[in-house]
């Protein structure tokens, strides 16, 4: 497979992930969002495994366990401390320092444990999509700066980059949905207990079976299987960065589909991501990380 088609294998992964917002507006709004998190990743990781076992598509001999915990224990808690952050800082300075940190602390942990250099390509796409994020997010009402949301964000941003890194680790030793079956499954049984701690009343109803039956199959199994599949010949840093494609998606959604309006500014924030994303893609072949 090509490094051009891992690329657009990860960004394809990013814009089902974009989706997510635009369909959660379809269920309740007494359905906590971390409850939502819950049944997505239920859905999605207890589908894909109890096909494979059907199938006998899976064999745990050998199987990369100790990365595999890593993976699913950094994606549990990625879905608590993001959904966390939201709720003490907003939707806006949530997603933006969740999402804007994630390819920075991606970046550093390649270039630290990795003894992987930054190309001028990835800071370059990297430096764009972050000021086209934050100027996409930043003029939102409702902005409140909480140091504990902070924090959360941060968190939540540095898990995801811890996840893209092992999950590469689990990948070199595994098949692709085998994978994601295993490591979404051990993360749903992590976050089923929120299931009893937050609101869910309306998660049974018909309209929200629905959508999460969506966002199970289309946001978790196929977009990670997709992600994944393209993290196997890309650095995990770029696939990181391209996943910004993620919030750029859910502007444009919800001006198509919500019928909310973007300000200039907004508009400025979304070519910036284009650009940001145009220049690792079609910059990415032409560049070599170096070992330093």
């Amino acid at each position: 497979m090509s490094r051009q088609i891992s690329y657009s294998l990860v960004l394809l992964g990013a814009v089902l992930w974009g989706t997510t917002g635009t369909a959660q507006t379809f269920m309740p709004q007494t359905i906590h969002p971390l409850a939502v998190g819950a049944s997505r990743l239920a859905v999605g990781g207890f589908s894909l495994l109890l096909l494979l076992l059907i199938m006998r598509k899976i064999e745990f001999k050998n199987w990369p366990w100790k990365a595999t915990i890593y993976a699913a224990l950094s994606m549990a808690i990625f879905q608590y401390l993001f959904f966390s952050s939201v709720r003490l800082t907003g939707v806006a300075i949530g997603t933006v320092v969740t999402i804007g940190s994630a390819p920075i602390f991606s970046g550093l942990i390649e270039w630290v444990i990795l003894k992987r250099r930054p190309t001028s390509v990835w800071l370059t796409a990297t430096a764009l999509a972050i000021v086209g994020c934050a100027l996409l997010f930043l003029n939102k009402d409702g902005i409140v700066v909480n140091p504990l949301g902070i924090a959360m964000s941060l968190g939540a941003g540095f898990l995801f980059a811890v996840y893209a890194l092992v999950n590469k680790d689990v990948l070199e030793k595994v098949d692709t949905v085998p994978a994601v079956a295993v490591i979404f499954s051990m993360s749903a049984l992590m976050l089923l207990p929120f299931l009893f701690l937050f609101e869910t009343e309306g998660l049974l109803s018909g309209k929200s079976i629905t959508v999460v039956l969506y966002l199970g199959i289309a946001t978790t199994s196929v977009a990670y299987i997709l992600f994944s599949t393209g993290l196997k010949q890309i650095p995990s840093s770029s696939a990181v960065t391209l996943s910004l494609a993620e919030p750029l998606t859910a502007a444009v959604l919800s001006v198509l589909v919500v019928g909310e309006q973007l300000d200039g500014t907004s508009w400025a924030g979304i070519a910036m991501l284009l650009v940001g994303i145009l220049v690792l893609t079609l910059g990415g072949k032409k560049t070599k990380r170096v070992l330093e």
